[in-house]
Protein backbone atom coordinates (compact mmCIF):
# COMPACT_ATOMS: atom_id res chain seq x y z
CA UNK A 1 0.00 0.00 0.00
CA UNK A 2 2.79 2.54 0.62
CA UNK A 3 4.38 1.94 -2.14
CA UNK A 4 1.29 2.80 -4.43
CA UNK A 5 0.66 6.01 -2.65
CA UNK A 6 4.62 6.47 -2.94
CA UNK A 7 3.98 6.08 -6.88
CA UNK A 8 0.68 8.13 -6.52
CA UNK A 9 2.44 10.90 -4.69
CA UNK A 10 5.02 11.22 -7.34
CA UNK A 11 2.34 11.67 -9.88
CA UNK A 12 1.19 14.22 -7.75
CA UNK A 13 4.23 16.25 -7.68
CA UNK A 14 4.79 16.05 -11.13
CA UNK A 15 1.11 17.15 -12.18
CA UNK A 16 1.60 20.21 -9.56
CA UNK A 17 4.86 21.21 -10.95
CA UNK A 18 4.04 20.94 -14.90
CA UNK A 19 1.10 23.59 -13.80
CA UNK A 20 3.34 25.55 -11.67
CA UNK A 21 5.93 25.85 -14.38
CA UNK A 22 3.19 27.55 -16.43
CA UNK A 23 2.25 29.80 -14.34
CA UNK A 24 5.68 30.69 -13.12
CA UNK A 25 6.34 31.70 -16.90
CA UNK A 26 2.66 33.96 -17.46
CA UNK A 27 3.61 35.84 -14.36
CA UNK A 28 7.51 36.62 -15.85
CA UNK A 29 6.14 37.69 -18.56
CA UNK A 30 2.87 39.69 -17.18
CA UNK A 31 5.34 41.84 -14.67
CA UNK A 32 7.91 41.65 -17.77
CA UNK A 33 10.66 40.19 -15.06
CA UNK A 34 14.51 38.82 -16.49
CA UNK A 35 14.75 35.42 -17.01
CA UNK A 36 17.06 35.58 -14.28
CA UNK A 37 14.30 36.85 -11.80
CA UNK A 38 11.68 34.28 -12.77
CA UNK A 39 14.11 30.76 -12.79
CA UNK A 40 15.96 32.23 -9.47
CA UNK A 41 14.16 33.71 -7.48
CA UNK A 42 9.82 33.49 -8.24
CA UNK A 43 10.49 29.42 -8.85
CA UNK A 44 12.67 28.63 -6.72
CA UNK A 45 11.40 30.24 -3.87
CA UNK A 46 8.20 28.56 -4.94
CA UNK A 47 8.75 25.10 -5.30
CA UNK A 48 11.42 25.52 -2.18
CA UNK A 49 8.05 26.19 -0.15
CA UNK A 50 7.71 22.17 0.01
CA UNK A 51 10.99 21.33 1.29
CA UNK A 52 11.39 24.24 3.92
CA UNK A 53 8.01 23.37 5.56
CA UNK A 54 9.64 19.91 7.02
CA UNK A 55 12.44 21.97 9.09
CA UNK A 56 9.73 24.45 9.90
CA UNK A 57 7.50 21.68 11.49
CA UNK A 58 10.59 19.68 12.61
CA UNK A 59 12.02 22.93 14.62
CA UNK A 60 9.33 25.15 15.86
CA UNK A 61 6.70 22.50 16.39
CA UNK A 62 8.61 19.26 17.37
CA UNK A 63 10.22 18.54 20.75
CA UNK A 64 13.10 16.68 21.64
CA UNK A 65 16.91 16.41 20.09
CA UNK A 66 14.77 13.64 17.62
CA UNK A 67 12.67 16.81 16.32
CA UNK A 68 15.98 19.17 16.49
CA UNK A 69 18.52 16.21 14.06
CA UNK A 70 15.22 16.15 11.33
CA UNK A 71 15.22 20.03 11.22
CA UNK A 72 18.83 20.10 10.63
CA UNK A 73 18.85 16.77 8.36
CA UNK A 74 16.30 18.47 6.42
CA UNK A 75 18.08 22.30 6.25
CA UNK A 76 21.20 20.54 5.36
CA UNK A 77 19.82 17.90 2.77
CA UNK A 78 18.24 20.54 0.22
CA UNK A 79 21.25 22.73 -0.48
CA UNK A 80 23.03 19.08 -0.71
CA UNK A 81 20.77 17.38 -3.13
CA UNK A 82 20.48 20.53 -5.09
CA UNK A 83 23.92 21.00 -5.64
CA UNK A 84 24.50 17.80 -6.31
CA UNK A 85 22.26 15.08 -7.52
CA UNK A 86 19.55 18.26 -9.08
CA UNK A 87 22.49 19.53 -10.88
CA UNK A 88 23.50 16.14 -12.46
CA UNK A 89 19.68 15.85 -13.49
CA UNK A 90 19.57 19.12 -15.35
CA UNK A 91 22.87 17.72 -17.36
CA UNK A 92 21.48 14.70 -18.36
CA UNK A 93 18.35 16.28 -19.46
CA UNK A 94 20.91 18.54 -21.56
CA UNK A 95 22.32 15.05 -22.78
CA UNK A 96 18.89 14.06 -24.06
CA UNK A 97 16.88 16.75 -25.09
CA UNK A 98 17.62 18.53 -28.43
CA UNK A 99 17.73 21.80 -29.31
CA UNK A 100 17.21 22.70 -32.96
CA UNK A 101 18.02 18.86 -33.85
CA UNK A 102 21.38 19.34 -32.37
CA UNK A 103 22.93 18.01 -29.10
CA UNK A 104 23.77 20.49 -26.79
CA UNK A 105 27.97 20.85 -26.32
CA UNK A 106 27.02 23.15 -23.79
CA UNK A 107 24.30 24.59 -21.72
CA UNK A 108 22.05 27.38 -23.56
CA UNK A 109 22.51 29.66 -20.52
CA UNK A 110 23.07 32.98 -19.14
CA UNK A 111 26.42 32.40 -17.20
CA UNK A 112 26.63 35.78 -15.81
CA UNK A 113 22.91 34.51 -13.79
CA UNK A 114 24.04 31.18 -12.39
CA UNK A 115 27.86 32.27 -11.60
CA UNK A 116 26.28 35.27 -9.36
CA UNK A 117 23.54 32.53 -7.82
CA UNK A 118 26.59 30.23 -7.04
CA UNK A 119 28.72 32.52 -5.54
CA UNK A 120 26.02 34.09 -3.44
CA UNK A 121 25.51 30.14 -2.36
CA UNK A 122 29.21 29.43 -1.60
CA UNK A 123 29.64 32.79 0.49
CA UNK A 124 26.48 31.70 2.61
CA UNK A 125 25.88 28.49 3.06
CA UNK A 126 29.75 28.41 4.05
CA UNK A 127 28.74 31.18 6.95
CA UNK A 128 26.32 29.29 7.91
CA UNK A 129 28.17 25.91 8.45
CA UNK A 130 30.78 28.33 10.16
CA UNK A 131 28.39 29.17 12.58
CA UNK A 132 28.20 25.99 14.08
CA UNK A 133 31.55 26.36 15.49
CA UNK A 134 31.15 29.81 16.62
CA UNK A 135 30.61 31.35 20.20
CA UNK A 136 26.52 31.49 20.84
CA UNK A 137 26.62 35.32 20.71
CA UNK A 138 27.82 35.35 17.05
CA UNK A 139 24.81 33.15 16.40
CA UNK A 140 22.67 36.07 15.90
CA UNK A 141 24.43 38.30 14.03
CA UNK A 142 24.99 35.42 11.71
CA UNK A 143 21.39 34.82 11.32
CA UNK A 144 20.87 38.48 11.09
CA UNK A 145 23.42 38.56 7.96
CA UNK A 146 22.15 35.31 6.36
CA UNK A 147 18.65 37.05 5.64
CA UNK A 148 20.48 40.31 4.69
CA UNK A 149 22.45 38.37 1.83
CA UNK A 150 18.99 36.72 0.59
CA UNK A 151 17.33 40.48 0.51
CA UNK A 152 20.64 41.83 -1.30
CA UNK A 153 20.68 38.83 -3.84
CA UNK A 154 16.82 39.47 -4.73
CA UNK A 155 17.37 42.89 -5.38
CA UNK A 156 20.82 42.08 -7.43
CA UNK A 157 18.36 39.54 -9.02
CA UNK A 158 15.28 41.88 -10.21
CA UNK A 159 17.52 44.35 -10.65
CA UNK A 160 19.04 42.49 -13.81
CA UNK A 161 17.74 43.32 -16.81
CA UNK A 162 17.90 40.54 -19.23
CA UNK A 163 14.66 39.97 -20.27
CA UNK A 164 12.86 36.73 -20.31
CA UNK A 165 12.08 35.06 -23.23
CA UNK A 166 9.03 33.89 -22.51
CA UNK A 167 6.74 34.30 -26.13
CA UNK A 168 8.88 31.15 -26.92
CA UNK A 169 6.54 28.37 -27.12
CA UNK A 170 4.66 29.97 -24.04
CA UNK A 171 1.71 27.60 -23.83
CA UNK A 172 -1.59 29.23 -22.65
CA UNK A 173 -2.53 29.26 -19.47
CA UNK A 174 -4.08 26.31 -18.04
CA UNK A 175 -6.88 27.99 -15.90
CA UNK A 176 -7.59 30.52 -18.91
CA UNK A 177 -6.47 27.97 -22.35
CA UNK A 178 -8.71 30.82 -24.40
CA UNK A 179 -7.23 33.83 -23.30
CA UNK A 180 -4.25 35.29 -25.16
CA UNK A 181 -4.04 38.05 -21.93
CA UNK A 182 -4.80 35.98 -18.77
CA UNK A 183 -5.22 38.27 -15.97
CA UNK A 184 -2.81 38.90 -13.00
CA UNK A 185 -5.39 37.55 -10.71
CA UNK A 186 -5.89 33.86 -12.71
CA UNK A 187 -1.85 33.28 -13.21
CA UNK A 188 -1.68 33.87 -9.33
CA UNK A 189 -4.21 31.66 -8.50
CA UNK A 190 -3.27 29.30 -10.67
CA UNK A 191 0.59 29.29 -9.47
CA UNK A 192 -1.14 28.83 -5.93
CA UNK A 193 -3.19 25.97 -6.74
CA UNK A 194 -0.59 23.94 -8.27
CA UNK A 195 2.10 25.08 -5.21
CA UNK A 196 -0.79 23.50 -3.03
CA UNK A 197 -0.94 20.18 -5.36
CA UNK A 198 3.10 20.38 -5.07
CA UNK A 199 2.80 20.17 -0.94
CA UNK A 200 0.41 17.51 -0.90
CA UNK A 201 2.30 15.38 -2.72
CA UNK A 202 5.77 16.09 -0.79
CA UNK A 203 4.16 15.08 1.90
CA UNK A 204 2.52 11.99 1.16
CA UNK A 205 5.79 10.80 -0.46
CA UNK A 206 7.83 12.21 2.67
CA UNK A 207 5.11 10.01 4.97
CA UNK A 208 5.66 6.67 2.93
CA UNK A 209 9.76 7.34 2.75
CA UNK A 210 9.02 7.65 6.08
CA UNK A 211 7.13 4.74 7.24
CA UNK A 212 9.65 2.46 4.50
CA UNK A 213 12.79 3.49 6.07
CA UNK A 214 11.82 3.00 9.83
CA UNK A 215 11.28 -0.92 8.29
CA UNK A 216 14.95 -0.24 7.57
CA UNK A 217 16.00 1.56 10.81
CA UNK A 218 17.85 4.37 9.46
CA UNK A 219 19.02 7.53 12.36
CA UNK A 220 16.71 10.59 12.39
CA UNK A 221 19.50 12.85 11.02
CA UNK A 222 20.74 10.41 7.85
CA UNK A 223 16.62 9.71 7.09
CA UNK A 224 15.98 13.43 6.77
CA UNK A 225 18.90 14.43 4.44
CA UNK A 226 18.72 11.64 2.30
CA UNK A 227 14.93 10.78 2.14
CA UNK A 228 13.43 14.11 2.54
CA UNK A 229 15.06 16.15 -0.05
CA UNK A 230 14.61 13.39 -2.33
CA UNK A 231 11.10 13.74 -1.90
CA UNK A 232 10.72 17.56 -1.61
CA UNK A 233 13.17 18.75 -4.67
CA UNK A 234 11.65 16.95 -7.25
CA UNK A 235 9.51 19.74 -8.04
CA UNK A 236 12.55 21.86 -8.65
CA UNK A 237 14.11 18.99 -10.93
CA UNK A 238 10.60 18.20 -12.55
CA UNK A 239 10.48 22.14 -13.58
CA UNK A 240 13.99 22.31 -14.93
CA UNK A 241 13.32 18.77 -17.16
CA UNK A 242 10.19 20.99 -18.70
CA UNK A 243 12.10 24.11 -19.49
CA UNK A 244 15.26 21.82 -20.58
CA UNK A 245 12.96 20.45 -23.22
CA UNK A 246 12.23 23.72 -24.18
CA UNK A 247 15.92 25.19 -24.58
CA UNK A 248 15.28 27.43 -21.23
CA UNK A 249 18.05 26.48 -19.65
CA UNK A 250 18.45 29.77 -18.14
CA UNK A 251 15.29 29.13 -16.22
CA UNK A 252 15.97 25.29 -15.73
CA UNK A 253 19.20 25.88 -13.68
CA UNK A 254 18.29 29.42 -12.11
CA UNK A 255 15.21 27.29 -10.96
CA UNK A 256 18.00 25.30 -8.87
CA UNK A 257 21.01 27.72 -8.44
CA UNK A 258 18.57 30.14 -7.13
CA UNK A 259 16.72 27.62 -4.53
CA UNK A 260 20.13 27.10 -3.52
CA UNK A 261 20.71 30.72 -2.47
CA UNK A 262 17.14 30.35 -0.75
CA UNK A 263 18.06 27.56 0.78
CA UNK A 264 21.30 28.16 2.23
CA UNK A 265 20.73 31.85 3.84
CA UNK A 266 17.23 31.79 5.01
CA UNK A 267 16.31 28.24 6.09
CA UNK A 268 19.94 27.61 7.85
CA UNK A 269 18.67 31.33 10.00
CA UNK A 270 15.66 29.22 11.33
CA UNK A 271 18.01 26.58 12.16
CA UNK A 272 20.97 28.50 14.22
CA UNK A 273 18.75 30.77 15.71
CA UNK A 274 15.64 27.97 16.91
CA UNK A 275 18.44 24.95 17.15
CA UNK A 276 21.58 24.40 19.26
CA UNK A 277 23.07 24.02 15.41
CA UNK A 278 25.69 20.93 16.44
CA UNK A 279 26.48 19.51 13.33
CA UNK A 280 27.64 16.06 13.17
CA UNK A 281 30.82 14.36 11.22
CA UNK A 282 28.42 13.84 8.56
CA UNK A 283 26.72 16.73 8.48
CA UNK A 284 29.87 18.57 7.95
CA UNK A 285 30.85 16.07 4.93
CA UNK A 286 27.57 16.76 3.50
CA UNK A 287 28.09 20.21 3.75
CA UNK A 288 31.73 20.34 1.88
CA UNK A 289 30.02 17.97 -0.55
CA UNK A 290 27.56 20.58 -1.46
CA UNK A 291 30.04 23.57 -1.58
CA UNK A 292 32.86 21.37 -3.31
CA UNK A 293 30.09 20.66 -6.39
CA UNK A 294 29.20 24.07 -6.11
CA UNK A 295 32.79 25.44 -6.31
CA UNK A 296 33.76 23.16 -9.13
CA UNK A 297 31.00 24.34 -11.37
CA UNK A 298 31.59 27.92 -10.21
CA UNK A 299 34.99 27.59 -11.45
CA UNK A 300 34.13 26.19 -14.79
CA UNK A 301 31.81 29.57 -15.56
CA UNK A 302 34.35 31.61 -14.36
CA UNK A 303 37.49 30.32 -16.54
CA UNK A 304 35.31 29.10 -19.66
CA UNK A 305 32.18 31.11 -19.94
CA UNK A 306 30.19 28.38 -19.97
CA UNK A 307 29.75 24.69 -18.67
CA UNK A 308 28.86 21.00 -20.22
CA UNK A 309 25.67 18.74 -19.51
CA UNK A 310 29.09 16.29 -18.66
CA UNK A 311 30.46 18.60 -15.59
CA UNK A 312 26.98 18.70 -14.37
CA UNK A 313 26.39 15.15 -14.71
CA UNK A 314 29.84 14.80 -12.95
CA UNK A 315 29.57 17.15 -9.84
CA UNK A 316 26.44 14.68 -9.27
CA UNK A 317 28.89 11.80 -8.20
CA UNK A 318 29.46 13.72 -5.13
CA UNK A 319 26.27 12.83 -3.99
CA UNK A 320 26.74 8.98 -4.03
CA UNK A 321 30.30 9.79 -2.09
CA UNK A 322 28.01 11.09 0.71
CA UNK A 323 25.75 8.24 0.70
CA UNK A 324 29.41 5.71 0.93
CA UNK A 325 30.09 7.81 4.27
CA UNK A 326 26.96 7.30 5.27
CA UNK A 327 27.58 3.38 4.69
CA UNK A 328 31.07 3.46 6.61
CA UNK A 329 30.20 5.13 9.79
CA UNK A 330 26.91 3.10 9.71
CA UNK A 331 24.85 6.44 9.61
CA UNK A 332 26.92 7.80 12.44
CA UNK A 333 25.41 5.56 14.89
Amino acid sequence: MEIIILIFSLGVILFGAEVFTNGIEWLGKKLNLSEGTVGSVLAAVGTALPETMIPVIAILFGTGDEASHIGIGAILGAPFMLATLALGVVGIAGTLFKVGGKRREHMLINEGVMRRDLLFFLIVFSIAIAAAFMPPGFKQVIVFGLVAAYVVYVYLTVKDDTKADTDAELHPLKFAKKSTDPSLGIILLQAAFALGIIVLGAHLFVDSIKYLSQVIGLPAFVLSIIIAPVATELPEKFNSLIWIRKGKDTLALGNITGAMVFQSSLIPALGIAFTPWELSTLAVVSAVLALLSAAIVYGTLYFKRSISPKTLIGVSSLYFVFIIAVVLTGGGH
